[in-house]
């Protein structure tokens, strides 16, 4: 039986592309059109560093191969995209032989965002894990103590004559109650599976979100973009817990902008590319929101470790945050990703599968 090459090649996972000896585009796979943001009408004979950029690791490797007449494998490369979310990709590059002579080259790319974000979420879950058993036993070593220190402090505070003494006593109780909140916030780590799922709109979870930051005076002065897709369905979530994740991202972007004249962009849209695996195995569609600042931004270094329990460069600040808001994003099965560049601002990326309340 024959069947038309174009469409077996359609068929294959991965993207293939075929460059002659020029490195021009003489075919894309439906799936490599998916990748690289491009048909084959519109790519056809385009050079394909003109497709995705002349430094690419994919323009380089595809002249290597043809200068080289040898294959060659690069593992895990980004490709930015204009239009969906950006991906990682292996790459394969054979040449194409006529004796001796390279007349071009086959290129394979397979798409392993997926295989990488659900890798970093199991290890995001696991640290979860880990944290709660820590906050568990720091509850445990903690809190009796901390209530026999209070009730010592009251007892000074009512027998003190002098208002030095007493100055002292009440200092004492304001901070044994700033570490009792610091315990309780931290105890969320062990409270893991307490959503109340409902359908949530998440663009009336952000309104709200946006109506609670702006009545920080840290906000006035920041200008917001709305950017909401309005074809976005309702979804199962916890609508209480995703307006603290959300709020405290606002409020994270907010402060590193010092109340200056500064530009907050949220963005919510489907993302067709890669739906998130539920806890069933079912995969579903997914929601991407986005909050960009143009505040300082931050160092690769820093943001490693950003979602660290009590890491924080603020001052004042818990260190708490980040990390609350990315235990409830895994709890709704979603991701959280920051990225960032000193001088160019800071997004943070939450995706979140569109599951319907069962």
């Amino acid at each position: 039986m024959s069947r038309n090459l174009e469409t077996v090649l359609d068929a294959v996972l991965d993207g293939v592309v075929l460059l002659d000896g020029d490195g021009r585009i003489e075919f894309l796979n439906s799936e490599a059109c998916r990748i690289l943001e491009s048909s084959l009408q519109a790519a056809l004979g385009a050079p394909i560093a003109s497709i995705i950029g002349e430094a690419h690791s994919i323009s380089e490797l595809s002249r290597i191969v043809l200068a080289s007449g040898r294959p060659a494998i690069q593992r895990e490369q980004p490709v930015e995209r204009k239009l969906e979310t950006d991906l990682v990709v292996d790459v394969e590059a054979a040449p194409l032989l006529d004796g001796l002579t390279t007349t071009g080259v086959v290129l394979m790319l397979r798409d392993c965002t997926i295989q990488n974000n659900q890798r970093e979420l199991l290890h995001h879950r696991e640290a979860l894990s880990s944290f709660g058993h820590i906050a568990a036993g720091i509850a445990h070593e903690v809190k009796n103590p901390l209530g026999g220190i209070r009730g010592a402090a009251e007892i000074l505070l009512s027998r003190a004559a002098e208002d030095r003494s007493k100055r002292a006593a009440d200092l004492i109780i304001r901070e044994v109650d700033r570490i009792a909140l610091l315990v309780e916030d931290f105890m969320v780590f062990t409270k893991g599976d307490e959503l109340r799922l409902a359908q949530v709109n998440i663009h009336r979870v952000l309104d709200d979100v946006l109506a609670l930051a702006m009545l920080d005076p840290i906000g006035r002065q920041v200008e917001v973009v709305r950017e909401f897709d309005p074809s976005i369905p309702e979804f199962a979530g916890d609508a209480d817990r995703l307006l603290q994740v959300f709020l405290n991202l606002t409020r994270n972007a907010l402060q590193a902008m010092d109340g200056q004249d500064g530009e907050l962009l949220i963005s919510t849209r489907m993302t067709l590319d890669h739906r998130l695996s539920s806890s069933d195995g079912r995969r579903l569609p997914t929601l991407m929101v986005k909050l960009t600042d143009n505040g300082p931004g931050i160092d690769a270094e820093t943001v490693d470790k950003l979602a660290t329990p009590f890491f924080t460069t603020r001052i004042g600040g818990t260190g708490l945050g980040l990390a609350v808001a990315r235990h409830w994003i895994a709890r709704h099965e979603g991701t959280l990703r920051i990225e960032s560049e000193p001088g160019h601002g800071t997004t943070v990326f939450v995706a979140l599968p569109i599951a319907t309340a069962r």
